[in-house]
């Protein structure tokens, strides 16, 4: 025999009135606030309201998100979900930032306000809820159910208007340690090369590295390194190799995605973290900035032509470590290994 279950329409219709009363209770008000400003980073804020709001309503998963400034989706704090269903959030997750409006769903699989390129979604109830701060949305929050429902679960004004009201400390909250993320990543940036230095690096690696981990979703990282770089150094004087490094770092990102993470590490050593790629799709990305920066004739404005060439070493997650650190050793080693096998190459690690 099957077992019973609540519809989420239905069950959504019944908690209203006790989760009116107990959004109007201040013991829940000062514990939303103290949790969600308890920390100034992002995720930690995100998820705090994760963990506040599924003890309110009646979903089995639950995502916060936010848009980041290339316009990516991105996930700050999570429960319950799959891959899957991460993906579907995301979705939906835009489409509640893009509106500020409300979603409630009976069964994404059949809801015309999605995107018709994204027919992957799963057949399941959702609801989307803005978190508005300031006159604009800053994120939204996506809960699922695990089946769909007959009818698209409702809430009435007044439910609608407590929970705006006890989201807004939260949204605000969000909204500031995404203003001082934003401001840290100012003092993140290579003076030279313009790209993100090795701090930074070390910031997103550690983020990735979580993120990949609790998705089940591979996570790559090139450490690429230029060959005879001390040469032109020697030849040409060090502002001369100080033009060439800001040549190559332009070459190198104009070779990466929109969506990796492209920094100088140190010195001639520059790095890319990729998130959502197996070890194969980061080798292309190798083989791409291999071959520009050998086809690239440097220093050309100043009179020369020097050719130079890039050894890179590739490290993917789960295949060879679990941890950042890991990562970057690993992928450490495969460039050296690259190099003591007489450089302009590309070694995938493991």
């Amino acid at each position: 025999m099957s077992e019973s279950r609540t519809d989420l329409a239905e069950s959504v219709r019944s908690i209203q009135a006790v989760l009116r009363r107990r959004l109007g209770r201040a013991d829940v008000l000062v514990a939303m606030y103290r949790a969600v400003n308890a920390s100034l980073d992002p995720e930690r804020v995100g998820e705090e309201l994760v963990s506040q709001v599924a003890d309110w309503l009646p979903m089995a998963d639950w995502v916060a998100l936010t848009v980041d400034d290339t316009g990516r989706v991105r996930a700050l704090g999570m429960a319950g979900l799959t891959p899957e269903t991460e993906h579907a959030a995301t979705v939906v997750g835009a489409l509640v930032i893009r509106s500020g409006a409300v979603f409630c769903c009976a069964d994404l699989t059949t809801d015309r306000r999605l995107p018709t390129p994204e027919a992957s979604v799963p057949a399941l109830a959702a609801m989307g809820l803005p978190l508005e701060c300031r006159g604009r949305t800053v994120g939204a929050l996506v809960g699922f159910d695990r089946f769909p429902s007959v009818k698209n679960p409702q809430f009435t004004p007044a439910t609608l208007g407590a929970l705006r009201s006890a989201l807004e400390p939260a949204a605000t909250a969000l909204d500031n340690a995404l203003r001082v993320q934003r401001a840290e990543a100012l003092s993140v940036t290579d003076d030279l090369t313009q790209l993100y230095n090795s701090r930074y690096l070390s910031q997103v690696l550690r983020r990735e590295t979580k993120r990949a981990s609790r998705s089940g979703r591979p996570l790559s990282l090139l450490f690429i390194d230029l060959d005879g770089f001390k040469a032109v150094n020697d030849t040409y004087g060090h502002l001369a190799g100080s033009r060439a490094l800001v040549e190559a770092a332009a070459m190198i990102k104009v070779s990466a995605r929109e969506t990796d993470v492209v920094a100088r590490f140190g010195g001639d050593e520059f790095a890319i973290v990729l998130p959502d790629t197996t070890s194969e799709g980061a080798l292309a990305v190798g083989d791409r900035v291999r071959e520009r920066v050998a086809a690239h004739p440097f220093l050309q404005g100043e009179g020369f032509q020097i050719a130079l060439t890039v050894s890179v070493g590739v490290a993917t997650l789960p295949d060879v470590s679990i941890s950042a650190d890991g990562l970057i050793h690993a992928a450490d080693s495969a460039m050296y290994f690259v190099k003591d096998r007489g450089k302009n190459g590309i070694h995938v690690a493991g």
